[in-house]
């Protein structure tokens, strides 16, 4: 299950991002997206884990504050492909 976690505090990087949903499961991967220009995160991230540890933690950290921000956390959608490049 691919994991969407929004409005992550600047300073979380994807280690960060790991440890937070390995209390739930085996983490695949964690990755934090940073701005390719800036290198700065750009405030949301990624987590690959089996499905149910990935329900269990959708529902545990939903909502959840982290450095006077709440993540929002949810099951990823798939992004409709388009000709931007």
């Amino acid at each position: 299950m691919k994991i969407y976690v929004g409005n992550l505090p600047w300073s979380v990087a994807s280690p960060d991002l790991e440890e937070m949903f390995a209390k739930f499961g085996e983490v695949q991967s964690a990755d934090v997206i940073m701005d390719r220009d800036t290198g700065r995160s750009r405030g949301f991230g990624f987590v690959e884990m089996a499905d149910d540890a990935g329900r269990s933690a959708i529902e545990e950290l939903n909502d959840t504050e982290i450095d006077s921000r709440r993540i929002r956390v949810s099951q990823a959608k798939q992004r409709a492909r388009d000709n931007r490049r």
